[in-house]
């Protein structure tokens, strides 16, 4: 018979190191992060980089067969890489499962005609170089929220905070969430709230930032963080599958992102990148499942969100001037 009560969580491998007098220091609860997602939970879940309708029923048969739950889907193409039949065909998709689709914005500073992105500086990277590229970046958000999106990727401050405005002007809709790049991420707590106050809903940090960076942002802000639990190569190719549990423990409100290390870049995909687009969508979903394995084996599976749930909650916002 299976055991009703809940198993008390367990780090990796605790019980046999302790019996090799190699125990780990007790965990603080000074560490543990006092905020969670405002229907309940601690953690959510997001596919990243899939790219157009056929990559999304890929995931979503896939998330079927390996039952992976998922609470966002995320593309990093742009919105400008698909058609309005394309975008339909996703918010239709998943919508019929309650699960939140998040388009990028607009022209990015790394496909730009600007020569400093390709030095070893990087220059100004992601952002958005110019007017024209702000506008672009607000074209985009209009035409994705009038066919029915409702999640925006932005990779640079200025547009966060014109989409922000934008919003709360009824430009585009006021519950539209905004989720900012990790290809910008903050790496510390001034800067992450920062980004909060500038309308971000849901805020990517890199994949290197230390246990402690988290709970450092987390006694300044309660913005839902993501992190890629396994990083595209171009953002490291780290992989923390077993930090996992601390990983939420540490940061809740937290989206849990399974990318793909050793696999190329899809960006801008189009139907030449088919393949492996496929391929590296179905793979994603399944590095998702080894995840949640790790949190089921560990006792630490339990605080997800409600699958369907998107808003972030209060958050802190700068006061737009009138």
């Amino acid at each position: 018979m299976t055991d009703p009560s809940p198993k008390a969580a367990r780090r990796p491998g605790e019980q046999a190191l302790a019996a090799l007098g190699l125990g780990a220091p007790a965990l603080s609860p000074d560490d543990a992060s006092p905020h969670a997602f405002p229907e309940g939970g601690r953690w959510r879940t997001e596919i990243p980089s899939c790219e157009g309708p056929e990559a999304l029923a890929v995931v979503l048969k896939e998330s079927s067969r390996l039952d992976v739950p998922i609470h966002r889907i995320s593309q990093g193409s742009g919105v400008w890489m698909l058609t309005d039949a394309e975008i339909t065909e996703m918010v239709e998709a998943t919508e019929e499962r309650d699960i939140e689709l998040c388009l990028f914005t607009g022209p990015r500073g790394t496909w730009d005609i600007g020569g400093s992105t390709r030095t070893d500086s990087r220059g100004g990277g992601l952002r958005a170089r110019g007017h024209d590229a702000v506008a672009g970046c607000l074209e985009d958000a209009i035409r994705a929220t009038e066919l029915g999106v409702k999640c925006l990727l932005v990779a640079d401050e200025g547009v966060l905070w014109t989409l922000h405005r934008a919003r709360v002007a009824g430009i585009i809709p006021a519950d539209t969430t905004l989720k900012v790049s990790a290809l910008i991420g903050p790496v510390n707590p001034a800067a992450y709230a920062v980004y909060e106050q500038l309308g971000g809903d849901s805020i990517n940090v890199p994949s290197d930032l230390t246990l402690d960076h988290l709970t450092e942002i987390r006694r300044v802000s309660a913005a839902p963080m993501d992190m890629y639990i396994e990083a595209p190569d171009d953002l490291g190719g780290y992989v923390r599958m077993y930090e996992v549990a601390e990983l939420i423990r540490r940061g809740a409100p937290l989206y849990l992102k399974f990318g793909l290390s050793k696999a190329p870049g899809i960006y801008p995909y189009g139907h030449h990148m088919r393949d492996v687009t496929l391929s590296t969508a179905r793979e994603r979903v399944r590095r998702g499942r080894l995840a949640l394995d790790l949190l089921a084996r560990h006792g630490a599976d339990g605080d997800m969100a409600p699958l369907g749930s998107r808003l972030p909650g209060t958050l802190q916002r700068f006061d737009i001037p009138s």
